[in-house]
């Protein structure tokens, strides 16, 4: 507008118009005066520049008319760092438009408004009429340098404005070592602080600490470099951080700062929801504003050197020598175990003769007629078997160890369990067999041991291919995982013991993973003394030994084979897990202890019971539905009713499955004619008649299982606990105790003894488990909280300053489970001289 007046008043004037050969030059002078012009209008804005000091308040206004740059100069050092920090005051309120702060520096440019607007959750605004800053300090090279900065203050509202500027010194702006400082910050008034690597320091653990739960804050470690993001809404764009409650720490390393040196931020967050407060009203207007009242919150920070390299080669060493040390126990017991035996050998058979040579019956501590002795009672046609078994036993003998000794030279995968099944003497007898008040192992073990054999070393090779097909992708997430974490500085992903989580390589918690080692070794050694015992029984067999043939528990390995691996994958997982643990991945840690107890109760039922086992197909698809049943209840089951009563319904009905079959031994099916058939056998035997029960044993055991399944399932529909897989853990190793308690009061009851070895096993491993579970319930972090809230657990470390309460739990669990599987391998060592016919089944 105008230039169009300029040219109009130019090209027209009281002659008429211009010249055509004049125009360009009136258009040339109209632009030049119309930039003027525009000029003038700027320069009617006032504009005013002060010399200003540190420390002084200025009261000051401002209007759209006038704008004031206050300037400022102070000298910086190379060796002392001096913060400089601005903190502004709105008096007036209501006006139509904000305050504008520009702060110029010599690298920087610092700007916000006032009143501040931070946003929360559902982008809900928070406004702040008092702001303070911290300015970032470029380092210098010079030895001194004086350096200016300007604050300008301007604003579009045409009604004047008052304010306060104050811009002060922070003394205490470099942080020193093992130093607690303490400061109050806000979410308008954030503080970050420098600190310097000492010499000879190269990781240090930087500690903030606050009696105040809420608010929640934000810790955040940068790089020295200008800007510096201090709040809410920029805090996370570089540098590591974390949510705080009243705990925070996070582990610097000298290598990830060029400069040698960082800055500690530390920004109070406008609401609470990330470390698990409550969620605050949701506004009416989506522009309304929301006053965020006093949020201030004291701090105190301190940051203390880490751990060097020889207290990581101390704790390495540590792990390596306690479980090596179990190598060296288990060789020196073998040795030892070896000459007692050849001692024992020499002493009772020639060594020119084998067992089989001498035709003696094996040493028994027991009679054939001991059971009734001891007030048992046995049937009729136990008996007449073992009279039978009496007078034959040296022709019986003779063709067992001909039938072996034709079976060492077959091929394992030409006999299948069908083939020996259709035999019509087995369809005609194993029901009636297994009707006995009182069976024993003979009955329950007429199958063809390599039939059995090979049915049992499925169990070993199913759960290597399920371990190499679980392994290769979780391996792969937690690294994806860890790469997550060290690339955006995000900590709340990975819920580690930060006051005791040491870095190693690219590892955030290399302590944690380390301590995992003990499944690993002590599994294989497990793999190793299963081996032997294996070998040793062949050779037994291939000699034809009695004992071997005709005595004691029927050896068959595949079970233990599966428990050995699942120990050391439960040790690759569990290290995995603790990679970065978090409620997506826990049930890595948990999937193989589920395994381990399953398998632990299938090889307790399988000693006296290897003919009517669960088929490896079948225990691992029931082992995978309750691995599917874990993932359900972490992703599902926090406050869902219907999955809690879907569950408990479940859980009911494979208990009552389950005791069906343990008390049948197998001899009923599950079919249409299922209810029937329950209608008939209470009629018959509760209301006709009212009989016991047959077995009461089984019967007693079976109870108590209900009542402690049930229980549990209550408990579960009632609290409906937030950790889900650690009360799906809960309830199978309640029933792995339940039956190895069973089990031991039956073995005591049958007149059978443990023999030293197995008693120091039992006893051993009760009380390793109980200082496992002491440190496992410590709870130095939880995954079912927000991670500042997990924080608020953590603790240091209390091992070699390298382990923490975790560690040592994975300490004497892995030696607790080792122990665990050597007491089932060992607790019927005392049968292996006693015939089966005498041993028995319960």
């Amino acid at each position: 507008m105008v230039l169009r007046s300029c040219w109009k008043s130019r090209h027209k004037n009281s002659c008429g118009p211009a010249p055509r050969w004049i125009r360009p030059a009136l258009l040339w002078l109209c632009v030049t005066q119309c930039v003027c012009g525009i000029g003038a209008v700027e320069d009617s804005k006032n504009v005013v520049q002060k010399d200003a000091e540190f420390d002084v308040t200025y009261n000051d206004s401002v209007t759209s008319q006038n704008q004031t740059i206050y300037a400022f100069n102070h000298t910086i050092s190379r060796n002392k760092t001096e913060g400089v920090r601005v903190t502004v005051d709105v008096l007036s309120r209501g006006s139509d438009s904000p305050i504008l702060f520009v702060v110029r520096q010599k690298q920087a440019v610092l700007s916000f408004q006032i009143p501040l607007i931070l946003r929360g959750l559902y982008q809900r605004k928070y406004p702040y009429n008092h702001v303070g800053r911290t300015l970032c300090q470029p380092p210098t090279r010079a030895a001194s340098e004086t350096q200016y900065f300007f604050v300008d203050v301007s604003t579009l509202s045409s009604q004047g404005t008052n304010y306060q500027l104050r811009v002060s010194r922070v003394e205490s702006f470099t942080l020193q070592t093992d130093k607690k400082f303490s400061f109050t910050a806000s979410p308008s008034q954030p503080q970050y602080f420098k600190y310097v690597f000492p010499d000879g320091v190269d990781t240090v653990i930087v500690k903030v600490n606050s009696d105040m739960t809420f608010p929640c804050s934000v810790m955040s470690i940068q790089d020295i470099q200008c800007p510096v993001y201090d709040l809410d809404n920029n805090v996370a764009f570089i540098g590591m951080y974390q949510t705080m409650t009243k705990k925070g720490a996070i582990t610097v390393q000298r290598k990830d700062f060029p400069s040698n040196s960082f800055y500690v931020v530390v920004v109070v967050k406008t609401e609470d929801e990330a470390c698990g407060g409550p969620l605050r009203f949701y506004p009416l207007r989506p522009d309304e504003l929301i006053d965020a009242g006093n949020r201030s919150k004291l701090i105190d920070v301190v940051v203390t050197p880490a751990i060097n390299s020889e207290v990581y080669v101390m704790g390495m060493l540590f792990c390596l020598g306690i479980f090596l040390s179990f190598y060296l126990l288990t060789l020196l017991m073998t040795c030892l175990e070896n000459k007692r035996m050849k001692k024992r050998e020499a002493f009772q058979v020639p060594d020119d003769m084998s067992p089989a040579e001498t035709g003696k019956t094996p040493a028994s501590p027991y009679e054939y007629g001991s059971f009734a002795d001891n007030g048992s009672t046995l049937s009729s046609e136990a008996i007449t078997d073992s009279a039978t078994s009496t007078d034959n036993n040296y022709g019986y003998i003779e063709r067992t160890m001909d039938c072996v000794g034709r079976s060492r030279h077959e091929s394992l995968s030409s006999v299948e369990e069908d083939d020996y099944d259709t035999l019509d003497d087995i369809n005609s007898d194993k029901n009636i067999v297994r009707t006995k008040k009182y069976l024993c192992v003979s009955d329950l073990s007429r199958k063809d041991k390599r039939i059995l054999s090979k049915k049992y070393q499925i169990y070993f090779w199913n759960i290597a291919t399920i371990a190499v097909f679980y392994a290769l992708p979780v391996v792969q997430l937690v690294i994806t995982y860890q790469t997550v974490v060290n690339v955006t500085g995000n900590q709340d992903i990975c819920y580690y013991n930060f006051l005791c989580a040491h870095p190693l390589g690219a590892l955030s918690a290399f302590n944690n993973i380390l301590s995992n080692l003990g499944y690993v070794l002590l599994g294989f050694l497990f793999l190793l003394i299963i081996l032997k015992r294996d070998i040793a029984h062949n050779r037994a067999l291939f000699r034809k030994d009695l004992n071997a043939l005709e005595c004691g528990i029927p050896k068959h390995f595949g079970l233990y084979y599966a428990m050995g691996t699942a120990l050391m994958m439960e040790g690759l997982l569990s290290a995995c897990y603790h990679v970065c643990p978090n409620y997506t991945n826990f049930q890595f840690d948990t999937s193989f202890m589920y395994m381990i107890a399953g398998l632990c109760v299938l090889k307790l039922y399988q000693k006296r019971h290897p003919d009517i086992n669960a088929s490896a197909y079948t225990a691992y698809a029931c082992l995978a539905g309750v691995i599917f049943f874990s993932v359900l209840g972490v992703v599902f089951g926090k406050g869902n009713t219907v999955f809690w009563i879907v569950f408990s319904v479940i859980h009911i009905l494979a208990t009552m499955l389950l005791s069906t079959q343990l008390y049948y031994m197998g001899r009923w099916r599950l079919d249409s004619g299922i209810l029937r058939r329950i209608v008939y056998i209470v009629y018959t035997d509760c209301i006709r008649q009212c009989s016991g029960p047959m077995y009461i044993d089984r019967m007693v055991l079976l109870v108590l299982g209900n009542i402690i399944n049930w229980s549990l399932a209550a408990f579960g529909l009632i609290e409906r606990p937030n950790d889900f897989a650690s009360y799906l853990l809960a309830i199978a190793i309640c029933n792995l105790l339940l039956y190895f308690a069973f089990y031991i009061i039956m073995k005591l009851r049958s007149g059978e003894r443990i023999q030293c070895l197995a008693l120091v096993c039992i006893l051993f491993t009760a009380v390793v488990w109980g200082f496992a579970l002491f440190f496992f319930f410590q709870g130095l972090s939880t995954w079912q909280k927000t991670p500042a809230e997990s924080r608020e657990h953590n603790r240091d470390c209390i091992l070699l300053s390298f382990f923490d309460d975790h560690d040592i739990w994975h300490f004497l669990s892995s030696i607790a489970m080792f122990g665990s599987f050597l007491v089932l391998l060992t607790m019927d060592d005392d049968l292996d001289t006693v015939q089966r016919d005498k041993i028995l089944a319960f």
